[in-house]
C-alpha cells in the first residue's frame, strides 16, 4: 500500500502500455511512436509497468495507473486488466491500479467490472470516449456505471482533444466529438454518488469542463496531458479559487513525465498554500487515502 505520508505527490493519470512494448503486427507501434513524437517523449517504445514503478519510486511520487481497452473501435489488442493488476501488486508502494473495460462489451463489461472490484479492490475505471467510440451519456454504458456507483468507484473520462492519432491520416479514426465534457454532465446527474474525473485541460471545451466541475459536487478535473506552462488563464484562475479542492495533478505518463510536469507547475501562478492540495492531498482524499 502507498504510504501517503512518504510521497511528495500523487499522479492521478498514468498509462500502462503493452507489456512487450508495441505490437508490430497491428499498427500499435506506429500509433505509439507518433504519439511520442507529438508529446516530445524521449522513447520509441512505451516503458513497462516495472520501468514506470522504478521511475516513480526514484522521484518519490505515487501514481494511479491503468490500461485502455479500445479493442472494438481501434482493433488494437487490450492490455489485460488482470495482468496489469498482478504487476502493480508487485509495486504497490508507488502504484495504484485502475482498470479499463470498453463499455460496448455490455454484460461482459459489467461482469468483469464487478469481479475486478470485488476480487481485487479496484477503485476506479478509465474511459476514453474518443478511442472507445461512444458518448459518455449513451444509455448502453449505464449498467456499467451502476456497478461503479454501487461500489463507490471513480469514473475517469478522457476529455478534449487527444494526442492519440494526431497527425495520422484521418486522425487514425479518432473522432474528437465523443470527448466533449458536457456529455459527462448527464452522467453526473444520473449518478450523483459516483465520483467522476474529467481528464486533461479540455481543449477546445475548457469552459464546459470548468462549468460541469463547478456545478456538480461529484465531478473533479485532472490536469494531465498538458505542460502547466500551456494552461489557459481561466483554468489557473479556477485552480486558485472555485475548484481548488477539485483539481488533481496528473502527468499522462509516459507521454509527459511527472518531474517535467511538476517543474513546469512550479513556474505558474498557483497560490503557494494550494500547491500541496493540487499535487497530492486532493487526490489522496478522493482515493480514500486520507480524510
Amino acid at each position: 500500500m502507498v504510504d501517503i505520508s512518504k510521497v511528495r505527490a500523487i499522479d492521478i493519470h498514468t498509462h500502462a502500455e503493452e507489456p512487450c512494448g508495441c505490437h508490430s503486427d497491428d499498427g500499435y507501434d506506429d500509433l505509439q511512436s507518433t504519439m511520442a513524437s507529438y508529446f516530445g517523449a524521449p522513447w520509441q517504445h512505451p516503458p513497462t509497468i516495472e520501468q514506470t514503478a522504478a521511475h516513480y519510486r526514484e522521484k518519490n511520487i505515487a501514481a494511479v495507473i491503468f490500461p485502455v481497452d479500445a479493442e472494438r473501435e481501434t482493433g488494437y489488442r487490450r492490455y489485460s486488466n488482470d495482468e496489469v493488476i498482478e504487476l502493480v501488486k508487485k509495486n504497490d508502494d508507488v502504484l495504484i491500479p485502475f482498470a479499463s473495460i470498453d463499455p460496448w462489451k455490455g454484460k461482459m463489461a459489467v461482469r468483469e467490472a464487478r469481479r475486478l472490484i470485488e476480487d481485487h479492490g479496484i477503485k476506479g475505471f478509465k474511459f476514453h470516449p474518443t478511442m472507445q467510440g461512444f458518448f459518455a451519456n449513451d444509455r448502453m454504458a449505464y449498467p456499467f456505471y451502476e456497478v461503479l456507483a454501487e461500489h463507490g468507484c471513480i469514473a475517469l473520462f478522457h476529455t478534449g482533444q487527444t494526442g492519440v492519432g494526431s497527425g495520422m491520416p484521418g486522425g487514425n479514426g479518432m473522432r474528437l466529438k465523443y470527448s466533449n465534457p458536457m456529455y459527462m454532465d448527464d452522467v453526473a446527474v444520473d449518478f450523483p454518488d459516483m465520483k467522476i474525473i474529467l481528464a486533461h485541460p479540455s481543449f477546445p471545451w475548457q469552459e464546459e469542463a470548468l462549468a460541469v466541475a463547478q456545478h456538480k459536487p461529484n465531478v473533479y478535473i485532472d490536469l494531465s496531458g498538458w505542460s502547466p506552462k500551456y494552461f489557459p488563464p481561466i483554468l489557473v484562475q479556477y485552480c486558485n479559487s472555485i475548484l481548488k479542492k477539485k483539481v488533481l495533478f496528473g502527468s499522462d505518463w509516459p507521454m509527459i513525465s511527472p518531474d517535467r510536469w511538476l517543474d513546469a507547475f512550479d513556474q505558474i501562478a498557483i497560490k503557494d498554500h494550494l500547491r500541496e492540495d493540487i499535487i497530492k492531498n486532493n487526490a489522496a482524499r478522493l482515493l480514500g487515502l486520507m480524510d
